[in-house]
């Protein structure tokens, strides 16, 4: 794999060549050479969103690889080149900076920030022990499925807009989608709304939007990147108010490593779980989003000792 700087100088290289017309982006057309709208996505979320909207109506490249931690995601050039000619970029400015840049200097016309549709927040809920103040703003949204079906009906209209010939497929896609997520949100309201416990304690402050929608509290390890590690004093303070409130479970997730959650369980007495924070699937997993929110759904409910 490349060096970051050697990589950035790819990128940076790419976007030289697309200036210069060597590679050629769209230009009155959304279409791609299948005479369908290409849509790009950064990661799996999104990439999900966009898929059961487009359906057989628009060609997908989602640029996070399956199993892949894409908060730090690096772009090829051959991926540049993939964001140049889209008709559409769907992504979350600040989630991941190389495809911030990307946008910026090849598809600024045709992108679409989700967090224009639901703003980013920060506050308790969406800070780790490894952050002060709490004051970033956490890109984590698609956790809170009411703020997911923002975002799709949003997709559904700016897909409608720019491909007006497919647009009926496109509002019918979204509001069945949106209809699902709202079940789900009913699903998960239900679910949590009697529970002996409602502090889950994560290993990165990865939940803080599912936290506020339904009432938790959420006490992580680490921050709002996954690769932070947190001090022993870190581990020791959360570890007291694991205790504090007789955490039973100490979640884990998918994409990172579990060790220092499973050192905090050893020290508090806890089992682990899964807590799956979607930033994308594992590799060779099968589900989707729906899926995963439901596992994730029933887990929360063992773990926190729901009725």
């Amino acid at each position: 794999m490349l060096s970051r700087s050697l990589q950035r100088a790819a990128v940076a290289g790419v976007a030289t060549l697309l200036a210069l017309g060597t590679l050629t982006a769209c230009s009155d057309s959304p279409a791609d050479d299948s005479g369908r709208i290409s849509v790009v996505t950064g990661f799996y979320p999104l990439q999900f969103v966009s898929e059961k909207i487009g359906g057989t109506d628009a060609d997908m490249v989602n640029l996070a690889q399956p199993g892949a931690e894409p908060h730090d995601m690096e772009l090829s050039p051959a991926q540049v080149a993939e964001v140049a000619k889209a008709g559409l970029v769907v992504y979350l400015k600040g989630f991941q900076p190389q495809l911030d840049e990307a946008v910026a200097q090849n598809a600024a016309d045709r992108a679409f920030d989700v967090a224009t549709v639901t703003p980013l927040v920060s506050g308790p809920n969406h800070q780790g022990a490894t952050e002060e103040g709490g004051n970033a703003p956490d890109p984590h949204v698609w956790l809170d499925p009411t703020r997911l079906a923002a975002i799709a009906g949003s997709v559904s209209h700016r897909l409608a807009e720019l491909d007006p010939a497919h647009a009926a497929g496109y509002a019918e896609r979204g509001d069945a989608l949106v209809a699902e997520l709202n079940k789900l949100d009913a699903e998960f309201s239900a679910g949590l709304a009697n529970c002996q416990r409602h502090e889950i304690v994560t290993s990165h402050a990865a939940f803080g939007y599912l936290a506020d929608r339904y009432k938790l509290k959420q006490i992580a390890l680490s921050g709002l990147t996954p690769d932070t590690e947190p001090t022993p004093q870190q581990v020791a303070a959360v570890a007291a108010e694991a205790r504090q409130y007789g955490a039973t479970t100490i979640f884990f997730e998918t994409l990172v490593s579990p060790k220092v959650a499973q050192t905090l369980a050893e020290q508090v007495g806890a089992k682990t779980a899964v807590l799956d924070p979607l930033e994308g699937l594992a590799e060779g997993g099968t589900g989707d989003y729906f899926s995963v929110m439901r596992a994730n759904l029933a887990t929360l409910r063992t773990a926190l000792g729901c009725s």
